[in-house]
């Protein structure tokens, strides 16, 4: 498979070598990579390519396999975990709530944070959807701060910076006061003294800034900025209209939580009359350009509604799992023709933010107990994490493919490990890595070209030393004790006006069980 001719190019060639090299076409063995610049030219036999070009430099070899950059479609960097902080997991609402407890810090540092993470986990492209607000000052500063980080980072990189501007304590227009109507009154003071104050940062403000980034990142090699609403509920019919029509001016993309927990469900009937998918068609939201992280509880309607408008979802089965969210009818959205990427969403299974471990989870969730139902292959979850996640971005002609004119992101995972102590030769290497890898076998990354990752490490910062000062920073900030006293007081008023709602009986995408 070759693009063009090299030799009419100035730039040297790497050849990338791999005992497995996963191409789309299938598994080369003992196969090659040729690089330069940014893009693959060729990919091949290994023994052609060093022939071919002998004094090229050469990563990898045939103790390696070769596979493109993974896609993380859905994403926080939120640097150290909430596990570490403090906040147990929860229910979605109950949790979003105890966040208020959480230490501050650093834009930079904590971007870098989870970009090593990421970086690590062969991770070469992620859409991370930052919360911004306080005001315009402080929201373009931190904005700044992150896609600086992920430039020193090198990793790829849509970062989609988002605003709360309703809902603050529960979900629907207006209901807060009506909630806080249902507290005793000590506690309704201690909310009103501490609860997250109001945007600070007005909806014009926030998509003037953002619209800045978009046009300051747009022929940037690796990194592009997209609007990233938090969901509906948080924003609002208007605002989130407006959002849309600016990111089409824009050319850019937008994407938003819906439909994560059962009660976002139940948004859609309470205050809509309409499923949550079916408002956001009917407000004329849903494009190619528009993604939404989670969509566990899409109805066959909705997912009629996605496949027609070529919206996307991220797939997030760890986080759906962590926050009692559910599991999202992955067979349903690939049959029904949805594109579909995979996330972490800085909130994984084992708190390790590690896409292999990510994508066997997803596998396995949605492997149906009765013969003749469906269970997705290896081959399919692969694609989520690579070809599923660049048409999610747009770019499914650059990123998630080993080929010719593609761009040279990939990972390099040593094989000994894997392998060890033997592995038949009609194994099935893709099974093999799929089952068997993690972040720990990755050697090599590749970002453009670049080599952004040696030796398991990230080369463009010291990570011991970022988690050094993100530590002291820590150790160094105020003690939120009494936001955190607040949100273990509150939980059971939030329970309680959740567990009041009503909904109709659910009808399951299969059965996992049975009672009789």
């Amino acid at each position: 498979m070759v693009a063009s001719n090299p030799h009419a190019k100035t730039e040297p060639v790497q050849l990338i070598r791999g005992r497995w090299v996963f191409t789309e076409a299938g598994v080369l063995t003992d196969g090659a990579v040729a690089v330069q610049a940014e893009s693959i030219f060729e990919v091949g036999d290994w023994g052609r390519l060093r022939d071919r070009y002998p004094d090229a430099a050469v990563l990898g070899s045939d103790q390696h396999a070769v596979l493109p950059g993974l896609i993380n479609a859905h994403h926080h960097s939120n640097g150290v975990p909430n596990s570490l902080l403090g906040v147990e997991d929860d229910f979605l609402e109950l949790w979003l709530f105890a966040n208020i407890g959480l230490r501050s810090q650093d834009s930079t540092l904590k971007t870098l944070l989870s970009a090593a993470a990421l970086l690590k986990s062969g991770v070469t492209t992620v859409l991370d959807v930052a919360t911004v607000g306080g005001s315009a000052e402080a929201s373009q500063s931190a904005l700044q701060k992150r896609l600086r980080a992920y430039e020193q980072a090198g990793l790829g990189a849509v970062l989609a910076p988002g605003a709360n501007y309703d809902s603050f304590l529960v979900h629907g227009t207006g209901q807060d006061d009506a909630f806080l109507a249902r507290l005793p009154e000590l506690l309704q003071n201690q909310v009103q003294s501490l609860k997250p104050p109001e945007q600070g940062l007005s909806p014009s403000d926030y998509l003037e800034i953002v619209s800045d980034a978009v046009r300051q990142y747009q022929s940037h090699p690796h990194i592009d900025v997209w609007f990233g609403p938090p969901g509906p509920q948080w924003v609002g019919d208007e605002l989130l209209q407006k959002t849309v029509e600016t990111a089409d001016r824009l050319e850019t993309g937008v994407q938003t939580h819906a439909l994560e927990s059962f009660y976002e469900k139940l948004i859609g009937p309470r205050f809509h009359g309409q499923s949550v998918i079916a408002h956001l068609h009917q407000l004329g939201v849903l494009s190619p350009r528009f993604s939404i992280a989670h969509g566990v509880w899409v109805t066959e309607a909705d997912i009629e509604i996605l496949a027609e408008t070529g919206a996307s979802i991220s797939h997030n089965p760890s986080s759906n799992l962590r926050l009692r969210a559910g599991i999202a009818p992955l067979n349903a959205l690939l049959a029904g023709g949805v594109t579909v990427g995979l996330g972490m969403d800085g909130t994984t299974l084992n708190d390790d933010e590690d896409m292999f471990t990510e994508m066997r989870l997803a596998a396995r969730l949605q492997r149906t107990p009765q013969i003749g139902k469906p269970a997705p292959t290896f081959a399919e979850i692969f694609q989520l994490a690579t070809a599923g996640g660049a048409k999610l971005l747009g770019k499914a002609q650059t990123l998630g493919r080993l080929a010719p004119g593609y761009r040279a992101d990939m990972v390099l995972v040593k094989c000994d490990r894997i392998t060890w102590p033997w592995v038949a030769p009609e194994a099935d290497p893709l099974t093999v890595v799929m089952m068997r890898a993690q972040a720990a076998d990755v050697d090599t990354v590749l970002v453009n070209g670049q080599a952004v990752v040696k030796a398991g490490q990230p080369t463009g910062f010291d990570l011991q030393a970022v988690g050094q000062e993100v530590a002291a920073q820590l150790e160094a900030a105020p003690d939120r004790f009494a936001y955190r006293a607040l949100a273990q007081a509150i939980r059971p008023y939030l329970a309680k006006w959740y567990a009041a709602w009503e909904f109709p009986e659910q009808q399951p995408y299969a059965a996992f069980n049975a009672r009789n």
